[in-house]
Order: C-alpha cells, then sequence, then structure tokens
C-alpha cells in the first residue's frame, strides 16, 4: 500500500472486489475465527476506479476487522460487509466488525498518519485507505458499532474523482 503508483481509472464493479478480495482472506478470517456476512446490493452502478488501490482499501478494511475481534471471547466474531446504491452519482461499501470497537478518544485520529490503536501496528492503513479513496472523489469514515465493535463506511462516486 505505501507504493506510489499512477492510477488507472476504469468502470468496476465494487461487489466483483470484494468478492476477490474475501476470497484473498479467507484464511485469514478463519484463522481469526471470524463469521462473515455479506450483503451486496445486485445491480449496482458501476464506479471509475483503480482497481488494485481499492482491492488494497478493502483488503486493509477486512484484515483490520479481523484482528479488531481478536479479543472477543463472550459472543460471535462477526465481519459484515455490505455495498448499496447511497444516491443516484455514489455507492457504499461498509466493513462492519463485532469488536471491542474504537476508543471515542481515538475516534478523530484514526485516519491520522502513525495513529494507530495496535500493538503491532504502523498506523499507515486507515491513513493511505481514506488518502485512495479520496483520491477517488470519495469518501472513508468510522463509527461505533451497535451496540459493539465498529463500522466504515466508503463512499464511492460513480462518475469518478472531479464529479460535481
Amino acid at each position: 500500500m505505501l507504493k506510489k503508483t499512477a492510477q488507472t481509472m476504469v468502470p468496476l464493479n465494487i461487489n466483483e472486489l470484494v468478492r476477490e478480495v474475501l476470497v484473498l482472506t479467507h484464511g485469514e478470517l478463519r484463522n481469526h475465527r471470524v463469521r462473515l456476512q455479506t450483503e451486496l446490493t445486485a445491480e449496482l452502478p458501476l464506479i471509475l476506479a483503480d482497481r488494485v488501490q481499492l482491492q488494497q482499501v478493502i483488503l486493509n478494511l477486512v484484515v483490520n476487522a479481523a484482528e479488531a475481534m481478536d479479543a472477543v471471547a463472550d459472543r460471535a466474531r462477526i465481519l459484515r460487509v455490505s455495498s448499496e446504491i447511497n444516491d443516484p452519482a455514489s455507492v457504499v461499501l461498509t466493513v462492519e466488525e463485532s469488536g471491542t470497537g474504537i476508543d471515542p478518544k481515538d475516534m478523530d485520529r484514526i485516519f491520522d498518519t502513525f495513529c494507530t490503536t495496535k500493538s503491532h501496528g504502523m498506523g499507515m492503513g486507515l491513513s493511505i485507505c481514506r488518502s485512495i479513496i479520496e483520491s477517488h472523489g470519495g469518501s472513508l469514515s468510522a463509527s461505533s458499532g451497535d451496540p459493539h465493535g465498529s463500522v466504515f463506511r466508503a463512499v464511492l462516486s460513480t462518475a469518478g474523482p472531479g464529479a460535481s
């Protein structure tokens, strides 16, 4: 994710990207004892995006979610990945996990470079993810899950960067 490369913007189906990443992370999710739930809306409009960069974002969010649930022992470890139409010009990808959640004091900082809540983290992943999503004309946000965990929402334009 640290490599700076030119974007190759092409029309993509966000659901296909999600499925590709979930195949790649199947073993990781199994190792973390995570139950996966997908709710991918059929017939989403295509987004104009760089395939590799968005795969990196989805991969980072999924792996972070799996790791965030490691401390959970008293309830199911559930990762929910969903997609939906946000409005006529954008789609939303949501990655939600049932972990311990983000400490409210860290919520405003988690996208800052070098901010990490993990003992082994560099604090680069979420910052890079947000930069990638914003370079695609979108937004990436985080909130607390209900009743547990965290929710990450990536809003992506169907028209690509610079659209109004």
